[in-house]
């Protein structure tokens, strides 16, 4: 289920990581439709640019005309966690980004992811969630606690899970 962001400039995103690979253009397409009623220099996109829809959603934030936020959760968040196949486009989108804000985390983790998660929701007007539903693992920084948490502080939620969408092993 999907709501228009018509009424929100400044979006942030959380979604799987584990996109396969024919979700990647279904999931692209539906972000795309999403956006384009914000399109323009008045959309702000906010994305700790991790691969899969995180990444996907800062290009369509870009592709919109918007500017993008990325709030990166370490100091060593690139060396640490982008993997060798992600590292040019992750370092691509840190280029494009308008601001760069990195959390005081010298390692990257749980409390750091959710440190950048709180940052990217206190940002926003609203969130989209390119998520297929599943519950929260408990561990905690996850893409079900970051939609239950938008949801308690009352910002609307998008959910983006195009059918014929899935996640990868």
């Amino acid at each position: 289920m999907s709501t228009s962001a018509t009424a929100a400039t400044a979006i942030a995103v959380t979604g799987h990581m584990d996109l396969a690979g024919p979700a990647v253009p279904l999931v692209r397409a539906e972000l795309a439709r999403l956006l384009a009623p914000c399109a323009g220099a008045g959309l702000t996109g906010l994305s700790c640019l991790a691969a899969g829809a995180d990444a996907l959603f800062a290009d369509a934030v870009l592709a919109a005309g918007g500017r993008l936020v990325a709030v990166i959760p370490s100091r060593d968040y690139r060396a640490a966690q982008v993997t060798p196949s992600y590292a040019a486009d992750f370092d691509r989108l840190v280029r494009a980004a308008a601001e760069v804000a990195v959390m005081p985390y010298e390692t990257a983790g749980r409390d750091a992811y959710e440190a950048a998660n709180r940052a990217l929701l206190a940002r926003a007007d609203r969130l989209v969630a390119v998520w297929d539903g599943t519950p929260p693992t408990g561990k905690g920084g996850g893409t079900a606690d970051v939609v239950g948490a938008a949801r308690e502080l009352g910002l609307p939620v998008d959910v983006v899970w195009p059918r014929g969408a899935r996640r990868g092993a």
